[in-house]
C-alpha cells in the first residue's frame, strides 16, 4: 500500500479532547463512530458513512477506507485536497483524541490504518471479566425478529433433513437474543392439509372406538402413516372418503377435529423429545393457526387488484417469473402460498416483527422469492434496495449427504430418523474412567455438540457429508477439538491455585508480549463477529472465529509461560477471558461446554 506516514491520535487537532468511547457496541462500531466524527470535520459538506474494516496488514488493527470514495466526490469542486492521500491524512489528523486509539497512519491512496491502545484493549477485556460477557453484545438495528425454523410435518418423523433447519435456526435465534433482540421462535409445523383426511379416515375405519383407546389406537405414528398412505394410493373409494374427511375437518365437525387434535398431540410429543435432546426452544404456530386469517388477507390483495383468475385458480403474477404464484387452487382450497401470505401479514401487523427470517432448504428459494415479491407488490415490505425495515430473508441450506455423496439415508433407503442419529452420536462419545453421571452428561455434550458443530461450521448454502468419524475426531476444526481446547484452559486455571475471581478485581492485564496482544485483540473482536453472523445470517462466521481463537490461544500458551511466570496473574486473566468467550460461543451454537476431558 505504499509508504506510511504516521499521526499520533493524542496529537489530533480536535481540542478539547473528546471523552473516551465507552461501553456499548462492538469495537468496530466504536471505531466507526470516531471515524464518523473525523469525516464530519474533514469534509463537512459531504454526507458519508464511515467505511471501517479489520486491517489484515502489519500497519494497523482497523482501517478506514473512505478517502478514495471521498476524492471522487470532491475533486474538481474547489477543494483544497490534492489527492486521496491528502484526504486520508486529514481523516487521521481529525480523529478525536481518546484512549481507544494509540496511533493512525496513512498508506497509499489514503488508507487510514488505526492502531488500538494496548491499555484500552486490556481494560476492555478486564471490564468484561468483571461485568460479564453480555457487555460485549453488539447493537443491531432491529428490536424484534421472527425466526421461522424446524417446521416438520405433523404425523411424519423428524429426520436428518430437519436437522439443519433446527440447528441453524436455533443458533441464529441465540445470536439475536445475545444481541438484546426479542426473538419469536416460530415452529410453523405442517398441521393442516390433505394428509389429515387420510389419517383420520383410516383411524375411524380401523378403530371405531379410537377415543377409548387414545394413543394406543395409533401406536407408532410412522407405521400408521405408511399404512394409511398405502390404503389411500390403492383404494379409490377410501381416497374419496379421505378427501371428504378433509372438508369435514376444515368445516369444523367436532368428531374430525378431535381426531386431528389427537394425531397432532402424538406427533408433537415425538418432536418435543428431539427438541429436548437438542436443547431447542420453539413456540408452535402451525398452518392451522394462520388458516382463519387467509380469507381476509386474500380479500385485501384482491381489492388491490393483485389476484387474478387463471385456468380455474386464483393467482398473483410476479414479474421475472414465468409461472404465477397460486393462492387459491382450482378446487377452492388454500396452499403454502396462501398460508405464508397470511402468516406474514400476521407477523407484520400483529406481532410487529421488523425482520422475518425463514430457515428452509435451498430448494424452496423460488417459492420465497415469489412470495416476498408479492408482499412488496402489496406494499407490505419496502424495496430491498432501500435497506429499510421491515424485511424478510430466506436462509437457505444445502443437503445432508452420506459417504456415497447421495442424500443421507439408512440401508433400507429411508431417511435417517433424527432421534436415532443423536443416540448414535452420544454412544460413540463414551469416555472411560468416569462416573456414570459424568459419562452420561459428557457424552451428551460431546456427541450432540459434534453433530451441531459439523453442520454449523459449513457455509449453510453448501451440501455437507455426514460422517461420525470426522465430526467426533479430536483433530482439526471439530467440536471435540474445541471442547479439548476449552477443557485445557480450565485445567491451566485450576493448576495455578490462584483465585481467578479475586484476580478479576485486584489484578491487571498486560499485553506486553506480541502474542498477548494478538490474543487480546482477537478477543475484543467477539462482538463484531456476532454482529456479522447476525447481519449475514451465517453461523459459520462464529464457528470460524471460535476455531481461530483456540489456535491463537495455543500460540499464546506455547510462547508465553503462564503458571509460575512473573506475568502469571495477567496471563491467567487472559486464559479466563478466552475460556469465557469460548463458552459464550458454545452457548450461541447450542453446545454444552465441557470443563474436563
Amino acid at each position: 500500500m505504499g509508504d506510511e506516514t504516521s499521526t499520533s491520535a493524542s496529537g489530533s487537532a480536535q481540542e478539547p479532547a473528546a471523552p473516551a468511547v465507552q461501553g456499548a457496541g462492538s469495537v468496530k462500531q466504536q471505531i466507526s463512530n470516531l471515524v464518523a466524527l473525523s469525516l464530519r470535520a474533514t469534509v463537512p459538506e459531504v454526507d458519508v458513512e464511515p467505511i471501517v474494516e479489520v486491517c489484515t496488514g502489519k500497519f494497523g488493527d482497523y482501517q478506514c477506507n473512505n478517502a478514495m470514495g471521498l476524492w471522487s466526490k470532491v475533486k474538481g469542486s474547489g477543494t483544497s485536497f490534492k489527492n486521496p492521500n491528502a484526504i486520508g491524512q486529514a481523516i487521521a489528523k481529525n480523529l478525536p483524541a481518546c484512549d481507544v486509539i494509540e496511533s493512525a497512519s496513512v498508506a497509499g491512496p489514503g488508507f487510514v490504518n488505526i492502531v488500538l491502545s494496548k491499555s484500552w484493549v486490556a481494560k476492555r477485556i478486564q471490564d468484561m471479566l468483571v461485568n460479564g460477557i453480555k457487555t460485549w453484545a453488539p447493537i443491531l438495528p432491529v428490536k424484534r425478529v421472527v425466526l421461522d425454523f424446524s417446521s416438520p410435518n405433523i404425523a411424519k418423523e423428524m429426520h436428518v433433513g430437519h436437522l439443519r433447519s433446527t440447528i441453524i435456526g436455533d443458533t441464529l435465534a441465540r445470536m439475536f437474543e445475545f444481541s438484546n433482540v426479542e426473538v419469536l421462535r416460530c415452529n410453523h409445523v405442517g398441521d393442516w392439509g390433505t394428509q389429515f383426511g387420510m389419517l383420520i379416515e383410516f383411524l375411524f375405519e380401523k378403530f371405531p372406538n379410537w377415543e377409548e383407546l387414545g394413543s394406543q389406537a395409533i401406536g407408532d405414528l410412522q407405521v400408521f402413516y405408511k399404512a394409511s398412505k398405502q390404503r389411500f394410493d390403492e383404494d379409490a373409494e377410501f381416497k374419496d372418503r379421505a378427501q371428504q374427511a378433509v372438508v369435514r375437518l376444515q368445516g369444523g365437525e367436532e368428531k374430525y377435529r378431535a381426531a386431528w387434535k389427537k394425531i397432532c398431540e402424538i406427533s408433537r410429543n415425538e418432536f418435543d423429545q428431539v427438541y429436548k435432546l437438542l436443547d431447542v426452544q420453539l413456540e408452535e404456530k402451525g398452518e392451522s393457526f394462520y388458516n382463519p386469517y387467509i380469507p381476509q388477507v386474500l380479500e385485501k390483495l384482491s381489492s388491490q387488484g393483485l389476484i387474478e383468475e387463471s385456468e380455474g385458480a386464483r393467482v398473483i403474477f410476479i414479474q421475472g417469473h414465468q409461472i404465477p404464484l397460486i393462492v387459491v387452487k382450482r378446487d377452492g382450497g388454500f396452499n403454502y402460498a396462501s398460508t405464508d401470505l397470511a402468516a406474514l401479514w400476521y407477523r407484520l401487523n400483529v406481532e410487529k416483527a421488523e425482520w422475518i427470517i425463514y430457515v428452509t432448504d435451498v430448494g424452496q428459494q423460488q417459492h420465497f422469492d415469489m412470495f416476498f415479491k408479492a408482499a412488496r407488490m402489496a406494499g407490505w415490505l419496502p424495496d430491498p434496495k432501500e435497506k429499510k425495515f421491515p424485511k424478510t430473508s430466506h436462509v437457505g441450506f444445502g443437503l445432508v449427504l452420506g459417504a456415497d455423496g447421495k442424500r443421507f439415508r439408512t440401508r433400507s433407503t429411508e431417511v435417517v430418523r433424527l432421534g436415532d442419529l443423536l443416540d448414535e452420536a452420544k454412544s460413540r462419545s463414551k469416555i472411560v474412567d468416569w462416573t456414570d453421571e459424568e459419562l452420561e452428561q459428557t457424552s451428551k455434550a460431546v456427541g450432540y455438540g459434534a453433530v451441531k458443530y459439523a453442520d454449523l461450521k459449513n457455509n449453510r448454502l453448501t451440501n455437507y457429508t455426514f460422517s461420525f468419524d470426522q465430526m467426533l475426531s479430536d483433530k482439526g476444526n471439530t467440536a471435540v477439538y474445541l471442547q479439548y481446547a476449552h477443557a485445557r484452559i480450565c485445567s491451566i486455571i485450576r493448576k495455578s491455585n490462584m483465585d481467578v475471581e479475586e484476580l478479576k478485581v485486584s489484578g491487571n492485564i498486560s499485553l506486553a508480549h506480541p502474542d498477548e496482544r494478538v490474543l487480546g485483540l482477537y478477543l475484543i473482536r467477539y462482538a463484531e463477529i456476532v454482529e456479522e453472523a447476525c447481519t449475514n445470517l451465517l453461523p459459520s462466521v462464529l464457528c470460524e472465529y471460535l476455531y481461530n481463537l483456540s489456535e491463537m490461544f495455543t500460540r499464546f500458551y506455547t510462547n508465553c509461560q503462564v503458571v509460575g511466570s512473573p506475568e502469571e496473574p495477567s496471563r491467567l486473566l487472559l486464559c479466563e477471558a478466552t475460556a469465557v468467550v469460548m463458552r459464550q460461543c458454545f452457548q450461541l451454537l447450542g453446545i454444552t461446554p465441557v470443563y474436563k476431558l
